[in-house]
């Protein structure tokens, strides 16, 4: 009896004097891996998604296919997302406004963003930006400031849509500037032109990725960005923080989520492989002239940026009575 408890007792030991063993990543190749994007071909987020989606591919050999699903301010996209297998092969190119800002928009949604998705890693940024005509009066954003304050309600701020985060930037700056703007939406950049040419609104917000162009052709001159420091795109335009609103540094960001229930591993190997081609200089180089800033880091570190906007832009809605759809 004694021989069998020496026995067990070196067992024992040996077994804790084992080194632990490697996790194994999780084996994402053969099958094709969706990356979905919640907006059509062409615009930013279809180009950032391909760009990402093309450097993993490269780096992994695995077969990423884009797939464009538009619609319902993303939530078609994101519900697709809910739904799919959580093996990994399903992903989506979520940003602040969608996946952040739509639990506070509508009334009904197919999902619950903390329960029904997994992050995966940040993927880039892209301040909001505040545009003028290059002839306009206003040469900053203090000018703005003094002309709200002159004609309260007066002075018109084109919008990306109702409750967007350009709408609630906006909101946020009226706030902390003590001013009041009129808010009009569009439905987009392309619909806005017309009406900032013809003096119908003065100023116009959208990300550094989508009017950058506009910005390099000199069919607009931009005032300052929405970030904690200034856009590599636009590197001789103030931030708002810089101009006297410390605390106006909310970007827009894109990032990966999966399935609520995909296993560790698949979102561990998704996320090293995320990061890995987010350290590419090729496509950091693309990626910041294009209007992007590329974020890495950790799956909770997503998790920490959606719970910290959904926080913060949640409050903004309510405080501005933006009703839900």
């Amino acid at each position: 009896m004694r021989f069998l408890k020496n026995l067990a007792a070196a067992a024992a030991l040996t077994l804790c004097a084992l080194p632990a063993l490697p996790v194994h990543a999780a084996d994402l190749g053969g099958a094709p891996i969706t990356f979905i994007s919640p907006f059509p071909p062409g615009g930013g987020t279809d180009l950032l998604t391909r760009m990402v989606g093309n450097a993993i591919g490269q780096d992994t050999h695995w077969n990423i296919v884009v797939e464009n699903k538009p619609g319902a301010g993303g939530n078609l996209a994101l519900d697709a997302t809910a739904r799919a297998r959580p093996d990994g092969h399903t992903l989506v190119m979520a940003q602040t406004d969608n996946i952040v800002l739509n639990p506070w928009l509508y009334t009904k949604l197919s999902y619950d963003v903390f329960k029904d998705f997994r992050p995966v890693g940040l993927a880039a940024s892209s301040p909001s930006v505040f545009v003028v005509l290059p002839d306009s009066p206003y040469k900053n954003i203090a000018d703005v400031v003094q002309a709200a304050k002159a004609k309260p309600g007066q002075i018109s701020l084109g919008i990306p849509g109702i409750g967007g985060s350009g709408d609630l930037i906006g909101h946020l700056w009226g706030k902390a500037a003590g001013m009041e703007l009129m808010h009009v939406p569009y439905r987009g950049w392309g619909q806005a032109f017309p009406d900032l040419m013809s003096g119908r609104i003065a100023v116009y917000t959208g990300s550094v990725a989508t009017l950058l162009p506009q910005i390099r052709s000199g069919k607009v001159r931009a005032l300052a960005v929405v970030a904690a420091s200034r856009s590599p795109a636009l590197p001789d335009v103030p931030t708002f923080a810089e101009s006297g609103f410390k605390t106006i540094t909310q970007t827009i960001w894109w990032g990966l989520f999966a399935p609520g229930k995909t296993p560790d591993d698949v979102i561990a190997t998704l996320n090293t492989e995320l990061n890995r081609a987010l350290a590419q200089p090729e496509l950091v180089k693309k990626l910041e002239e294009a209007g992007y800033s590329v974020m890495k880091g950790s799956p909770d570190d997503l998790a920490r940026q959606l719970r910290a906007d959904h926080d913060i832009f949640g409050k903004v809605v309510q405080e501005a009575g933006i009703p839900k759809q």
